[in-house]
């Protein structure tokens, strides 16, 4: 049977983190949640989406554009007050929201012919 082994030397617990850059980021997180939840709450309105559906697309289209998410999500509160979304934004973005319809077994992602943008669809 192993004998436990009792060194001296201390236990490797992981990075060590610098608590000023977490405090940062912690504080950037609560500075951006609530354009965030204004994006989801956008996109839940404009396409009968869930919550975690809203989330879902935000984040599939920041990673696909490689857009910071909280600059996404400031991007589609700007295009609910009449401000186009990025084309690029705007297509990856509807294809997420394809996406989840899709997966959900709806008809079709975009109920009422709109895109993310609120423009037609073409």
């Amino acid at each position: 049977m192993a004998q436990p082994s009792h060194s001296a030397e201390p236990v490797d617990t992981g990075p060590e983190t610098d608590p000023g850059l977490e405090l940062g980021q912690l504080r950037r997180a609560m500075e951006s949640r609530g354009t965030i939840d204004l994006a989801r709450g956008v996109l839940m309105a404009a396409f009968a989406i869930s919550p975690e559906g809203a989330w879902s697309a935000l984040v599939m289209t920041s990673q696909n554009t490689n857009t910071k998410l909280h600059r996404v999500a400031q991007q589609v509160v700007d295009s609910a007050g009449g401000t186009p979304l990025p084309e690029r934004v705007q297509k990856h973005l509807s294809a997420a929201i394809a996406r989840l319809a899709t997966a959900d077994g709806a008809a079709g992602a975009v109920h009422d012919g709109r895109t993310p943008d609120g423009g037609a669809q073409r």
